[in-house]
């Protein structure tokens, strides 16, 4: 498979091509000032927000070819929630005419509340402190914008509350749209096992448009 993954020199991006690279898939690595040495990954210059730019890179420069699935993996800081949400609606142009699938890594506001379903994290000020509600608000915007679609194929996922760079032990928990927590009590996951849910979710779809994942440790 030929995976464009956009914001590919990011945290989950990075990770993303580490990860599709380890499975023997073709990587293409777009991004604003691309730069790779595998040989399997192609990095592609692109501006997210160019129609023109995302449908030349989503064809394949090079001889991986047109790509086969995209992973939408942007963010901005400081948040910028009309790029994001032009970006998504741009690549999810793009990867409908070619009849690719999207993977949008968005945001745990867009999750509803264990205690409360019918809140957003995003409105829980359990979870999103006063500072970090417009980052919040962004995410949900762009998941709206995947939800207003009447074509194309794609999925949300929702990192749970924290994601940050660990280790990758390939275990995670995976749910709907209902943040969860781990065994520990806490809502996390570290940034390479999200790029395993996000693989598996490209190698293996599944049903609910909007999911998110959860660590999961040994519970032997």
């Amino acid at each position: 498979m030929t995976i464009a993954v956009f914001g590919a020199t990011g945290m989950v991006g990075s990770r993303v091509t580490t990860e599709a690279r380890a499975r023997g898939h073709r990587v293409l690595a777009l991004s604003r000032k691309p730069a790779h040495e595998d040989p399997d990954v192609t990095p592609v210059a692109v501006d997210v927000n160019d129609p023109h730019s995302v449908r030349e890179a989503l064809a394949g420069p090079g001889s991986p070819g047109a790509a086969d699935a995209v992973v939408l993996a942007v963010r901005t800081l400081p948040v910028d929630q009309d790029f994001l949400v032009g970006a998504t609606r741009t690549v999810l142009d793009a990867a409908a005419r070619l009849g690719a699938r999207v993977l949008v890594v968005g945001g745990a506001g867009a999750l509803r509340s264990p205690e409360e379903p019918g809140l957003l994290v995003a409105d829980n000020p359990v979870y999103v402190p006063a500072e970090l509600k417009s980052i919040a608000a962004a995410g949900v915007a762009q998941l709206r914008a995947c939800q207003d679609r009447t074509d194309g194929d794609w999925a949300y996922l929702s990192p749970p509350a924290l994601l940050e760079p660990g280790a990758r032990t390939g275990r995670y928990r995976r749910g709907t749209d209902t943040l969860l927590t781990s065994t520990d009590g806490r809502s996390w996951i570290s940034a390479e096992d999200l790029a395993v849910a996000v693989i598996d979710e490209l190698e293996a779809p599944g049903s609910d448009p909007h999911f998110t994942v959860v660590h999961q440790g040994d519970e032997r």
